[in-house]
């Protein structure tokens, strides 16, 4: 239910194009909820969108993108954060919550090039750019005969790298694409069952600190339920393994009439190992399918296999 709403709140984002579009969609449809409000953005730079010569897996993790918005919530100074869900950790942090989850965009990886229609096209030795461990194993594993080269950046230093010629192809969320308008750059997409997505790609989630229960319910009729259980499943198979973006680890679930079907996903790196699963079970009991997807993998030396990530990264 709708509460009125005549204040002002402050939305924390990153300063990407991306990011402004998520946080702009958050604003509009806050100010459609509540037309006497008023809503504004505080736009911050990132340690992650400043840290653009190394991985993100040997310099902290997805956390980079999340931290100072949480500061800026945590000194009043902004009362939510607006995230791509892939990019905030599985554990939050002491003192926050994520209050809603907005229907979830296409989930799947989007295959970009300016002169291929897609992996199989793609010469022996052709460069393939991802920022993601998950996509080079999952690529490594198909295509051992391509190499697969580390690309930082925001959406647009990432298309421009591929338009200068630094690449033969890249790997993109497809979501990102399609939000900022810019469909006709997919060449095609990867079907999941060849490119597992990430837990929570394609979704928003919008974080607040733990104690404000009047913005929880300000931020209510923002929530999709079926995209919040679908993600929460992921991220649980995620948490159970550590999850960070120092692990190629994949997890995806949709809602169907029967419930819920996930699939699920660790490898390391090259792509040699690989445990898979997949289970179904009723989307009202996301966590505990989560919880049972973990436990399958773990029965096929899951543990072992991240132990060998953590040792290489």
């Amino acid at each position: 239910m709708k509460v009125p709403y005549s204040g002002k709140l402050v939305i924390a984002s990153r300063e990407s194009r991306l990011a402004l579009w998520q946080a702009e969609h958050v604003r509009a449809r806050l100010m459609e909820l509540y037309p006497d409000s008023t809503v504004e953005i505080l736009g911050m730079t990132t340690r992650g969108d400043q840290i653009l010569d190394r991985t993100l897996s040997s310099v902290g993790g997805k956390g980079l993108f999340v931290k100072e918005l949480e500061v800026a919530m945590a000194e009043g100074r902004a009362d939510l954060a607006v995230h791509s869900l892939k990019d905030v950790p599985m554990d939050m942090p002491p003192g926050f919550e994520l209050a809603a989850v907005l229907e979830r965009e296409d989930a799947r990886d989007a295959f970009v090039s300016n002169d291929y229609a897609g992996l199989e096209q793609l010469p022996d030795g052709a460069v393939v750019g991802t920022s993601s461990l998950r996509r080079q194993a999952l690529i490594a594993a198909r295509f051992p005969r391509l190499v697969i080269k580390p690309l930082r950046g925001n959406l647009d230093t990432r298309l421009a790298k591929l338009d200068r010629g630094e690449y033969a192809a890249i790997i993109l969320a497809a979501a990102g694409l399609k939000r900022l308008g810019l469909p006709q750059r997919i060449r095609s997409f990867l079907d999941p069952s060849q490119s597992l997505p990430a837990p929570g790609q394609g979704a928003m989630a919008i974080e607040i600190l733990s104690g404000r229960s009047e913005l929880r319910a300000l931020l209510a009729p923002l929530n999709h339920a079926p995209s919040a259980l679908a993600v929460s499943a992921e991220r649980t198979v995620s948490r159970a393994f550590g999850g960070s973006c120092q692990i190629p680890l994949a997890a995806y679930a949709t809602i169907e009439e029967a419930g819920m079907r996930m699939r699920a996903m660790v490898a390391t790196p090259d792509g040699k190992q690989i445990a898979s699963a997949e289970a179904a079970g009723p989307s009202s009991s996301s966590e505990l399918l989560g919880q049972q997807i973990a436990e399958m993998l773990r029965a096929q030396n899951a543990d072992a296999i991240i132990a060998a990530c953590k040792q290489d990264a």
